[in-house]
């Protein structure tokens, strides 16, 4: 498992790149049509991820595992999934709550391989 995005839902994404790389320095390293788009600062690792998708979600961390669907089956009984594994366009994609209330992401690139 390995921390690859910190998300920051959005109301708006047009404005919010313009106040991170405005305020910050950030540079757009992809997007995903209109409502997703990642930033990182030079020398990071970890890019942050705008979204208008998941407005309904706090921010929170957005871990590379190697299946997702493994990992819900081997976790699902101990963990309190919230989303459930789909398809996003590079793999899946699901999300749970630890005990605090707070979310983790979890993403795969099985679509990429």
């Amino acid at each position: 498992m390995k921390l690859v995005f910190l998300t920051h839902p959005v109301n708006d994404l047009k404005t919010a790149l313009a106040f991170y790389r405005n305020q910050f320095g950030m540079q757009e390293v992809w997007r995903e049509g209109d409502h997703t788009a990642a930033l990182k600062l030079d020398g990071t690792d970890v890019a942050l991820m705008l979204e208008e998708d998941e407005k309904d979600l706090p921010a929170g961390g957005v871990f590379l595992v190697d299946s997702v669907d493994e990992f819900y089956k081997e976790n699902k009984d101990e963990l309190k999934f919230i989303k459930e594994p789909f398809d996003i366009p590079p793999g899946r994609y699901a999300a749970f709550q630890d005990d605090s209330g707070n979310v983790l992401r979890l993403i795969d690139m099985t679509k990429e391989r």
